[in-house]
């Protein structure tokens, strides 16, 4: 959000524009999601980490164009805005393990965890469903392509993600 205030050029340009050092976190990005996607395949179970492992491949190739024709950078930028939420999806698994279910941090994550999530995951997912489609005739056919199925991949990846949270976390 910081990026978006000190640089509104990039609200009206996330294809071109984007500040110092975007693209240098964005290849940073990159770099972790490969590092998380080979961790996960040595040490787990397939059938536990594939949704994982699918995100990260569609995050890494979607990314690596961005980082690789230093365009879309503005965009990347605001689909990292998801991982916010990930920090209290991490600290949710880090009391699940530490079997802290029932404690008072474990119900304030859980409220934290659900409001950024709606916040950071679905309505900027949303977004940037909204911007792709109004874009469409700027964005080459390639880029739109690839664009298109990776919000049509992280969507109802996140919308079964929100459901199970709420299931588990308040629906027990």
């Amino acid at each position: 959000p910081c990026r978006f205030y000190l640089h509104p050029e990039m609200s009206n340009d996330l294809v071109g524009a984007h500040p110092p050092g975007a693209h240098s976190l964005v290849a940073v990005s990159v770099g972790y999601f490969l590092e998380d996607f080979v961790d996960m395949l040595c040490n787990q179970k397939l059938h536990q980490s594939w949704e994982l492992l699918f995100h990260h491949s569609v995050v890494i190739i979607c990314f690596g164009i961005a980082v690789l024709l230093h365009q879309y950078v503005g965009f990347a930028l605001v689909a990292l805005l998801v991982e916010i939420n990930s920090i209290f999806l991490h600290l949710r698994q880090i009391l699940l393990m530490a079997n802290l279910v029932h404690t008072t941090c474990y119900r304030l994550n859980s409220l934290i965890n659900l409001g950024t999530y709606v916040v950071f995951r679905i309505a900027t997912l949303a977004w940037m469903a909204r911007w792709l489609f109004l874009n469409r005739h700027n964005v080459p056919p390639a880029t739109y392509a690839v664009g298109t199925v990776g919000m049509a991949i992280m969507t109802p990846m996140n919308v079964i993600l929100f459901y199970r949270l709420l299931r588990s976390d308040f629906f027990k």
